[in-house]
């Protein structure tokens, strides 16, 4: 649903003063995305100065940070008007994800009754049945080294596949949803030929790993078998990466309060530590400790728990 810019975005809880008040505006979120677009412009214009690593290390930093960003704004942040945060997050970086999919995507994931079950949760790693094409993709991304590996191309296929089915069944929707996205891919592409940098080699250098270092964060968010209504993991000291994906490593507390803008969500998880260490179940102590157990082992069974074919 579009929204004008005169309709505000509900808060939770404004008597909280948490949140953007009435015309307030969240300046720590406003400064990340002026680094993000800062950062951004400045490494495409300057491609030809930098050596490759800088250029893959940057450049997947910034793609992993505008995907934090655009979470952010989903959640109504920094400015109480959909429209601006739209605006704000909505510019393509990844090329790949239009943001009003990953906006319905994301709302219909915390509106979820059954959170990591796949027919409920539209961002679920689960999956129905060990069989099939989409068991097949789960066990080829089980592991972090596979998520990290392949993850971002089996993702890409994936919503390429069902926006396909989508456009048949749906065309309406899916022009909806995909029109606003190609045009405003427009100038990205644009800029990114005229700067010499190259769609292609902005794909291969900063969108696939940047999709990569996000699926780093998502790969243990979630687990069938925790307590809680969201069933949200927390990693306890996610170091620079905190900043890299706005606090939500601490994914219980999001899930708890995911009206809190993100520089709110670790003095939440301070002060509600008790309940929520109950509701995150082993909390992970660091990303290093979940590359050390899980690289090479799954995370969890493939087939969701409460699945006819769970083995």
């Amino acid at each position: 649903m579009t929204c004008s810019l005169g309709d505000p975005v509900p808060q939770v809880s404004p008597d909280r003063a948490i949140g953007p008040a009435h015309g307030v505006i969240e300046w720590p979120t406003v400064a990340v995305a002026g680094l993000i677009y800062g950062g951004w412009l400045a490494l495409t214009w300057w491609h030809a100065a930098l050596p490759t690593p800088v250029i893959v290390i940057t450049g997947a930093w910034l793609v992993a940070w505008h995907g934090s960003l655009q979470h952010e704004t989903i959640h109504g942040h920094p400015t109480r008007w959909r429209a601006v945060n739209s605006a704000i997050g909505g510019v393509p970086l990844s090329l790949w994800l239009p943001y009003r999919l990953y906006r319905d995507s994301h709302v219909a994931h915390h509106r979820s009754p059954r959170i990591t079950d796949p027919f409920d949760d539209p961002e679920s790693r689960y999956v129905a049945r060990a069989r099939g094409l989409r068991h097949a993709a789960a066990r080829a991304q089980a592991t972090l080294l596979g998520r990290l590996l392949i993850g971002p191309a089996i993702t890409m296929l994936a919503l390429a596949a069902d926006e396909r089915r989508r456009l048949v069944r749906r065309p309406m929707a899916a022009a909806r949803d995909w029109l606003p996205h190609l045009a405003l891919l427009v100038p990205v592409v644009a800029w990114l030929e005229w700067t010499g940098f190259g769609t292609l080699r902005y794909g291969l250098m900063a969108v696939y790993p940047g999709l990569s270092l996000t699926l780093l964060r998502s790969f243990a968010e979630h687990r069938a078998d925790l307590p809680g209504p969201s069933r949200a993991a927390t990693v306890q000291r996610a170091g620079p990466l905190g900043i890299l994906y706005l606090n939500n490593h601490l994914h219980t507390a999001h899930h708890d309060r995911p009206d809190l803008a993100w520089y709110h969500l670790p003095a939440h998880q301070r002060r509600h530590h008790a309940r929520l260490s109950m509701q995150a179940g082993r909390a992970h102590r660091s990303y290093g400790e979940i590359v050390r157990r899980f690289a090479l082992a799954p995370h969890d069974a493939l087939v969701h728990p409460d699945r006819p074919d769970h083995r």
